[in-house]
This record gives C-alpha cells, sequence and structure tokens, in this order.
C-alpha cells in the first residue's frame, strides 16, 4: 500500500471537483484511510483544514476564471457553490483584499494558493522508538479544561489545572492509577477541528484507571484499542514538539495504522522538565488500515 500515491490520488480527486460537489467519503476511499485520519494528516501537514483547503482553492480558481473570461461575478459565484453573489464577494475579498468586481477594471494583487502534493521526505538515518500496545477500555480521571492547540513553546493555559494539583490531589488521583501509562497524564482529547494550531480540544490532568468511584473529578472514557506507544528524550517541549512532527510526517505515512479519533495521552516522569534528557511517551490509539 503506497499512502503518499493515494493521498496524492484524493488531492487530484479534490482538484477536479473544485467546480462541483465533493464527496468526503469518496476523497477517503481514495486516501485508503478513514476520513478521520486523512483531516487530521491533512490539517498537521498542512497546517490548515481541509475544508480551508478546499474553500481556498475554489477561490484561487474562480479568480483566475474572472481574470481569462468575460463571465459575470455573479455567474462565477454559482459555478463555485456560493448561494448569492455577496456571500461570494464577502469570501473573495476577505482571501484576495480586493472585490471580484475589481478585477474587471484592471490589475490587481491576488493571493493565488497552489494545488498541494504530499511527499515523504527521508531524513538522515534516525530511528523512531516506538511499540504497539493492546488495551482493554479504561477512564481518565482528574481535571477538565478547554484550551486552544499550540505547536511551539510551554502551553499557559494549563496553569490554572496544574494549580488544582496539590499534594493530597495527587496522592488522591494516583492512588487510582491501575493501568498503563501509569501516573499522572496529560490528555489531549475532543479536537473541535482537524489538527490545527489554535484549534480547540478538552485537555486533561489526570490518571488512567479502571475503577469505578464516586469522584467529583471530571472524566473521559475510553473505549479498547490498540496504541501506538513513542518514548521521547530530550529537552522539554522541543522533543516532545519534535517528536509530534515526526509522527505525522514521517511515521503514519509508512505505519500501516491510522488514527481511530480516541483521546491522545503524555505520560511524563515528573513534574521537573529542566532536564537535558527529559523522558516523556506519547500514546496514540490506532488501528490497521483495511
Amino acid at each position: 500500500m503506497n499512502i503518499i500515491k493515494q493521498f496524492n490520488e484524493a488531492m487530484a480527486y479534490v482538484e477536479a471537483h473544485l467546480m462541483a460537489d465533493i464527496d468526503t467519503a469518496q476523497i477517503a476511499r481514495l486516501a485508503g484511510c478513514s476520513d478521520y485520519h486523512f483531516r487530521r494528516m491533512f490539517s498537521f501537514m498542512a497546517d490548515m483544514p481541509l475544508g480551508e483547503y478546499i474553500r481556498r482553492r475554489r477561490l484561487s480558481l474562480a479568480a483566475n476564471v474572472l481574470q481569462s473570461t468575460a463571465k459575470k461575478v455573479s455567474d462565477v459565484a454559482l459555478d463555485f457553490g456560493y448561494e448569492t453573489p455577496e456571500a461570494f464577494s464577502k469570501a473573495f475579498k476577505k482571501m484576495h483584499g480586493v472585490n471580484p468586481s475589481q478585477i474587471k477594471k484592471g490589475a490587481v494583487q491576488l493571493k493565488i494558493l497552489l494545488p498541494m502534493t504530499f511527499q515523504l521526505t527521508i531524513k538522515g538515518g534516525e530511528t523512531m522508538d516506538y511499540r504497539i500496545v493492546e488495551k482493554e477500555a479504561f477512564q481518565i480521571i482528574g481535571f477538565k479544561k478547554r484550551v486552544t492547540l499550540q505547536f511551539e513553546g510551554v502551553n499557559h493555559q494549563m496553569d490554572s489545572l496544574v494549580q488544582q494539583l496539590t499534594p493530597e490531589i495527587i496522592a488522591e488521583l494516583k492512588a487510582l492509577s491501575d493501568v498503563e501509562p501509569k501516573g499522572m497524564l496529560n490528555v489531549s482529547a475532543n479536537f473541535a477541528d482537524e489538527r490545527v494550531e489554535g484549534c480547540e480540544l478538552d485537555q486533561y490532568l489526570g490518571v488512567a484507571t479502571t475503577q469505578t468511584v464516586k469522584t467529583s473529578f471530571d472524566r473521559l472514557a475510553v473505549e479498547a484499542s490498540e496504541w501506538a506507544v513513542f518514548n521521547v528524550v530530550g529537552q522539554f517541549p522541543e522533543a516532545l514538539q519534535a517528536t509530534w512532527a515526526k509522527i505525522y510526517g514521517e511515521w503514519f505515512p509508512t505505519s500501516g495504522y491510522e488514527l481511530t479519533g480516541g483521546p491522545e495521552l503524555l505520560w511524563s516522569e515528573s513534574p521537573d522538565t529542566s532536564k537535558i534528557n527529559y523522558r516523556s511517551e506519547i500514546w496514540i490509539p490506532v488501528c490497521k488500515l483495511s
């Protein structure tokens, strides 16, 4: 199975249907994976959601049509699926900075998004230390907060959660931790959009447990799944963020696995992140590509 080839076939389908309805199920079929996996992979590598890419490609093509033909703005708006010329003009100006009618009046500067293709770049001979683990269903118990995704630097949105972790609370949570990965975890779940910087998600600080207890803590049910577990050693958070980039850019395209849509777990050796060779693990629920 050539994942890169299949992803490019999916992108060719998108390109061929910019002036028609785009079947997202067909995109996933051509890509050889689930719709969820394709969207997450695409957004991570393209730094924009698939829907945003399609919108900007349509508006790029619309600009070319307006420049090279005598078509009216209202006709072009209908061609590209806009219900009214006003809605088209608003979207067009947001991307290009000018109204579509201005193109007919003379030279204007436009912002064209070129068609996207995927490539697998081999960088040196670096290895990724990972294992596949099968786990039964469990739950995360701890504190939850809705935050925005941040790819670089320390995310201080978590400070208010960290402040709730008194020594007594940590001891209470750790007493519930009875499955791997044991100890305190940072858990990301329920992304509002594809994985792009600035999207919203639920962030948990808590533990993994199979125990059913009455507690005031927030809970997150986690289904049985296979998990890809990646070992990370290095300066925090740079080593962690670099590993995430490798997982999406290098591991998934060649692994034969895809995302299931479940929560992502981060285990760390201690709260002290100042060590040069700080150890952590990234746990991602996966399944075999069909």
